[in-house]
């Protein structure tokens, strides 16, 4: 087995004033930016204009992503494999369909001089997420974590166990959010995606930590509870690190060489993992301390 930290001994309980705290600073600083500027919505939650355009030569998606940047316009772009055609999205109401479609085909010709085009279509495209979608989807959420308690309740016997593994899932998804809209990237269905799977990354490693815990309590029935979170934390902290540090390795390279198709993605699953990380560490288990503390 491999062990990347032997014989740690750090005191986690007596710093859980500290961990609360710069926890709290991240999420006011997510809050605050969600209030002033909200989260930069994407077209599938939005709707928007839809402009395909069939290129003469030969042309790539960056060309076409980089004519469009240099017009002004933020757009996601499409490309139909085999026809050189792409379809080009903007957000943007109804009522406004042509006018942003003349400006982003003058842009193209502005900055694509010398390669023809074709407008094949122009039209606009309903948010993919309806009203009655988004409240099935918060549904569905809501219940999850409500499922998620249960089970951890009755893994290990013990509600306020599950309600700590959900409040560091929301910490996680919280945090990740916040970071998006301070840095004004896209929410999408992809993100979406990256929000689920970092929730349940988060309490899927909160999970192995609450194990240790349970298997501590039975070994050692009368050590005190802060000894036997800080030990359970200690003896898991090399299997957490080498865990995260591989997740992180890969999600770091697709931020850095993938593209910009999947950027907001990396980047979201970037922040969720450190977040992750560092919840299951610092927040779940001192939050069972805390309220078991106050409990007895």
């Amino acid at each position: 087995m491999i062990t990347l930290i032997k014989k740690t001994n750090i005191d986690f309980v007596a710093r859980r004033g500290m961990f609360f705290a710069i926890s709290g600073l991240a999420i006011a600083a997510g809050a605050a930016s969600l209030a002033v500027k909200g989260a930069n919505m994407g077209l599938d939650f939005t709707g928007g204009t839809l402009v395909q355009v069939k290129f003469e030569v030969p042309t790539g998606i960056a060309e076409v992503r980089k004519a469009v940047g240099d017009s002004g316009i933020e757009a996601g772009i499409q490309t139909f494999t085999g026809r050189n055609s792409f379809a080009i999205k903007v957000k943007g109401k109804q009522e406004n369909v042509n006018e942003i479609a003349d400006r982003l085909i003058q842009g193209l010709r502005t900055n694509m001089p010398g390669n023809a085009f074709t407008e094949e279509r122009r039209d606009y495209v309903g948010p993919v997420v309806g009203r009655d979608l988004s409240k099935k989807a918060l549904f569905a959420i809501i219940l999850s974590m409500f499922g998620i308690i249960v089970y951890v309740a009755f893994r290990f016997s013990n509600p306020v166990w599950g309600a700590a593994g959900v409040i560091a899932l929301l910490h996680d998804v919280f945090i990740t959010l916040g970071a998006l809209s301070i840095t004004n990237r896209e929410v999408d269905l992809v993100i979406v995606a990256a929000l689920l799977t970092i929730a349940g990354y988060s309490i899927n490693d909160t999970i192995v930590i609450f194990d240790r815990m349970r298997e501590n309590l039975i070994k050692f029935p009368k050590m005190r509870l802060g000894e036997l979170v800080n030990a359970s934390v200690n003896e898991t902290l090399s299997r957490t690190l080498i865990t995260n540090a591989t997740v992180l390795g890969v999600v770091v390279i697709l931020f850095l060489f993938g593209g910009e198709v999947i950027n907001n993605f990396a980047f979201a699953m970037l922040v969720g993992s450190i977040a992750g990380t560092y919840s299951t560490i610092a927040i779940a288990t001192p939050l069972v301390y805390q309220w078991e503390g106050r409990r007895k």
